[in-house]
């Protein structure tokens, strides 16, 4: 695609961030305006129109429901302009994936969304923020990237949203994925796929709605006992996802209690607390009403699960088959 225009959301997160010293490892997310951070991207020369919008600049610990709202409107609407290519998400690292997921089944793949950020603060020795960015330029200006869902750039590779996780608390290459891991390659001055896309002109999975609901994860330790269960679900909770150990495990008394709630209708979700690896079905869940994961990992399936609740889905079998299908 010669010269795309590319409209870049901004939320901030550590591309955004300052440490006011190249050495200095603590650090404020966020200090950098769009406008700014595009003036500093002109000198890179890249090849595409850029517009900028100011949507949020805060750390992406803090990003939720509000925020997610303005992006899917802003995105929805780019999609809608036929003079805008594609839609660059600058975001903190630390919420990128479900940011991503979220945005991944709530928006069409008609047209590239591809998130960004980085791991060291615009003014550390070894940015790779600009580098990130110039890479995210590149993808979404390409023409092969719609129909792929929203991606995730970082460290030269791209990530589909349901793959992408944050797998190291420092390093430029924190990121990887599962069950498959980079979908592609880019530099600044290339980018190769790996396969053609798989989900051209397909429609959004799920409509968006900002009012999600509660759906905590519980995380699975040992000695836990299931008085955990019970600090944990209010009476707005509408679902659980556990964290478990290994694949999906729990002691038996939380499993118990987590048996009572979904014999009162409430849809229970095991995930692994683990960082790689499939959740699969067990003899037991079909007595227990449990859900098993798959290849989701405990935040994403609280995404999926709370989108499913949202349009009044709470049949264990069924939730199944849409986690089967991810």
């Amino acid at each position: 695609m010669t010269n795309p225009n590319i409209l870049v959301l901004a939320t901030g997160g550590t591309i955004a961030g300052k440490a006011g010293s190249a050495t200095r490892h603590d650090y404020r997310p966020g200090q950098i305006g769009i406008d700014d951070y595009l003036d500093q991207v002109a000198g890179l020369g890249l090849n595409a129109t850029l517009t900028g919008k100011q949507i949020a600049n805060i750390g992406s610990e803090d990003i939720g429901p509000e925020i997610w709202a303005k992006l899917h409107a802003e995105i929805s609407a780019a999609i809608d302009v036929p003079s805008i290519d594609g839609v660059i998400i600058t975001h903190g690292t630390d919420t990128v994936e479900e940011t991503a997921f979220l945005l991944d089944l709530t928006l069409p793949a008609t047209k590239p969304v591809v998130l960004v950020g980085a791991m060291r603060p615009a003014d550390a020795v070894g940015y790779d923020g600009l580098r990130n960015f110039a890479n995210a330029v590149r993808v979404a200006g390409d023409s092969e990237a719609s129909g792929r869902g929203v991606l995730v750039v970082m460290g030269d590779r791209v990530f589909a949203a349901r793959d992408v996780r944050k797998a190291r608390t420092r390093g430029t290459d924190a990121f990887r994925g599962f069950p498959r891991d980079s979908i592609g390659l880019v530099t600044p001055s290339a980018l190769d796929w790996f396969g053609a896309p798989w989900r051209v002109d397909e429609a959004a999975r799920f409509a968006f709605t900002q009012a999600l609901p509660d759906v905590p994860i519980l995380t699975v330790h040992a000695g836990m006992t299931p008085d955990y269960v019970s600090r944990l679900v209010t009476g707005e909770t509408r679902g659980v996802v556990v964290a478990g150990v290994g694949e999906g495990n729990m002691p038996d008394p939380v499993r118990d209690a987590l048996v009572a709630l979904a014999a009162d209708g409430m849809p229970i979700v095991r995930a692994s607390r683990l960082d790689e690896g499939l959740v699969d079905r067990e003899p037991e869940d079909d007595p227990n009403r449990f859900v098993a994961a798959r290849a989701l990992n405990p935040q994403k399936a609280r995404m999926l699960l709370a989108l499913l609740i949202a349009e009044g889905l709470t049949d264990p079998s069924a939730i199944q088959r849409e986690f089967d299908g991810r």
